[in-house]
């Protein structure tokens, strides 16, 4: 066997199906005229998303491991590399695709250049950019200040501030590096003979940094080959920035430093990563923060000028006196009024983007018969004016819609006020792929008359098209254009900022770096589906006042219940957020949208969750709840 893959899958499905299309549909004739042998190992973490069922059945040549917990990167590697037995070893990620003759390459320059130890190539993501990852150097004390400080970002190709990603060696010529990316790591077996496996003390992060610099250790040298590409969707675990990647990627980097690092060094490099890392994720944290309280905050200090100039000038206007309003209006009662207005907003979708006026309105309209009810119930002496309530109420809601004309004028992500008209999507190939498309798109209830289809593959005429039809999306038939041309076309057009997706030559699905398009995966093409904003907080209103509700009535309902034992605990859970009383993909739940219809088939129990996914309405909860009330 002269090459042996081995892809570590944890619930990338569709991201496995293409990878492993592209790993068998590469070519297999060497440089000598003989024959690449290939075998490919696939190990599971414990997907749940049918990846195993899939390889089985599509891909019957592959060899699979499957675990039954996620056992980590570097530990899922080495069961399989244990049972390899290839000249070269490959490891690849399952959200790559490599070109026709990748293998062919790599295998040809590793067999030409015996002090070869390690060998990765140049990696594009999924909208044709070029990832600076594909060559690193030695992760110093310098070069990661450098890394984490920014100051990479503003001497990208100097050759000691740029040193992490090697700035300093163009990106399409071959050379020596020090680091290689875990998304495409080829080594031999003579390397692995050496140094072993990966170091199982990484559970994600830093092993292939580990890896590549074993590899350096031992004599060997890694080397970065630019004249074959692969596409890297880069589908991550974690959020950069969050506390669980922050933890990760600290934890490995500290394994990292102890195991090449001593002494004083190794507490001075490990004491700086940890406080640079911190202090990256906390800034990371609070533009977040930031971002989602910005809008907020703005509105609030508006509203609260305004009704407050609105005090003053009613009391001028009555003939009052300037403290006839008490401290407490001002300082209590308006700041009130403005968050249930405010509230009130919310839970209709006046923060959702993109922004939608009808939203904003009918929340302030609804906040106010709120507080309108609110003040009927007053005391005499604690009604002020309802006039001025009414007034002050008006000016919040134009100030609300004045913070989003300016934001939509300085063209702010999210708060066009115009209706953008629904750009096209446009499809390469020719005709009976493109209509395969047509059809799929159309199978799932998604427009077909916004799709434009080509066969002109030329890069210029599909820029001139993608302005003149003004497309969001093109979508490249892998079977009328392979792979190679395909990469070429997404760095040539990347500069126009559309989305790519490649349609393999079989199966019904297509798939890009921002979503899958099949009739099993959810595809989030309208303001219906239950991932937008506005469908789950109505979904989590409804969970915590039913459960409030069941939990109020429970001297009642608990005689009735089949599952006496379950029904408080379900309530609970659902109260705090644990669980849902309605479960889809990805959310526990108590019930399922399959509960319409008990005696379905798995077929059946699919399109039904699918349905309910991409219509969600809290009628359809309250329906499953009320059928299940004694069931609890």
């Amino acid at each position: 066997m002269i090459l042996s893959v081995v892809i570590v899958n944890y619930n990338v499905k569709y991201f496995l199906k293409q990878c492993l299309a592209s790993v068998f549909g590469s070519q297999r004739r060497l440089a000598d005229g003989s024959e690449l042998t290939l075998d490919v190992w696939v190990v599971d973490n414990d997907s749940v998303d049918g990846s195993v069922e899939m390889v089985r059945q599509d891909f019957p040549d592959v060899h699979i491991i499957e675990n039954h917990e996620n056992v980590g990167f570097a530990k899922a590697n080495n069961m399989a590399l244990a049972r390899c037995s290839g000249e070269c070893l490959l490891l690849l990620n399952p959200d790559t695709i490599v070109e026709h003759d990748t293998f062919v390459q790599c295998v040809d320059f590793m067999r030409s250049h015996p002090d070869c130890g390690g060998l990765c190539v140049k990696m594009i993501d999924g909208h044709g950019r070029y990832l600076k990852e594909s060559k690193r150097g030695f992760p110093s004390p310098e070069a990661s200040f450098y890394k984490i400080s920014g100051l990479i970002h503003l001497f990208p190709h100097h050759h000691r501030i740029a040193a992490y990603y090697m700035g300093h060696l163009p990106d399409d010529e071959v050379n020596e590096i020090e680091i290689m990316p875990g998304a495409f790591l080829m080594f031999s077996r003579e390397v692995y003979g050496k140094i072993g496996g990966l170091d199982e003390s990484y559970f994600m992060y830093g092993e292939d940094i580990d890896f590549s610099w074993r590899i350096k250790l031992a004599g060997y040298r890694n080397f970065y080959l630019p004249t074959t590409h692969i596409i890297h969707y880069k589908g991550e675990s974690t959020r950069k920035g969050s506390m669980n990647y922050v933890y990760t990627f600290y934890n490995a980097m500290s394994i990292f430093v102890r195991k090449y690092f001593s002494g004083r060094n190794a507490r001075l490099f490990n004491g700086l990563l940890h406080t640079a890392i911190w202090l990256r994720a906390a800034a990371a944290w609070l533009k977040r923060i930031a971002r989602r309280v910005a809008v907020p905050v703005l509105d609030f200090l508006l509203a609260y000028g305004g009704f407050v100039l609105l005090k003053h000038l009613w009391e001028g206007f009555k003939g009052f006196s300037p403290d006839y309003y008490p401290a407490d209006y001002t300082f209590v009662v308006i700041p009130l009024y403005i968050l249930i207005l405010m509230c009130s907003s919310w839970l209709n979708g006046g923060y959702d983007k993109p922004v939608r006026v009808g939203r904003i309105v009918r929340g302030m309209g609804i906040g106010v018969l709120l507080l309108l009810a609110f003040y009927s119930l007053l005391d005499e002496s604690q009604r002020y004016s309802r006039m001025l309530l009414l007034i002050g109420s008006a000016w919040t809601l134009l100030s609300s819609l004045l913070v989003r004309l300016i934001l939509s004028l300085c063209n702010v992500k999210g708060y066009a006020l115009r209706a953008r008209k629904r750009g096209s999507t446009l499809v390469v190939g020719d005709t009976p792929q493109t209509d395969r498309i047509r059809t799929l798109y159309a199978s799932l209830g998604i427009p077909t008359e916004h799709i434009v289809t080509t066969a002109d593959s030329n890069a210029q005429h599909l820029q001139d098209l993608i302005r003149i039809e003004h497309a969001e999306e093109v979508v490249f038939c892998g079977h009328d254009l392979d792979l190679r041309h395909i990469i070429d076309l997404m760095a040539c057009l990347r500069t126009t900022g559309v989305e790519y997706k490649i349609a393999p030559s079989e199966g019904d699905y297509v798939i890009g770096s921002e979503s899958i398009l099949s009739p099993d995966e959810l595809y989030l093409t309208n303001l219906d589906t239950i991932s937008t904003d506005t469908c789950r907080r109505r979904k989590r209103m409804f969970d915590i006042g039913t459960a409030m509700l069941l939990l109020l009535l429970s001297p009642i309902l608990f005689w009735f219940q089949q599952r006496k034992g379950l029904y408080f605990k379900h309530c609970l859970s659902v109260l705090v957020g644990r669980q849902t009383w309605v479960g889809y993909t990805g959310h526990r739940g108590v019930f399922s949208p399959a509960d319409l219809m008990p005696d379905s088939s798995p077929e059946l129990r699919e399109r039904l969750l699918l349905r309910y996914m991409r219509h969600y309405s809290t009628a359809t909860d309250f329906n499953i709840l009320a059928r299940n009330l004694n069931n609890i």
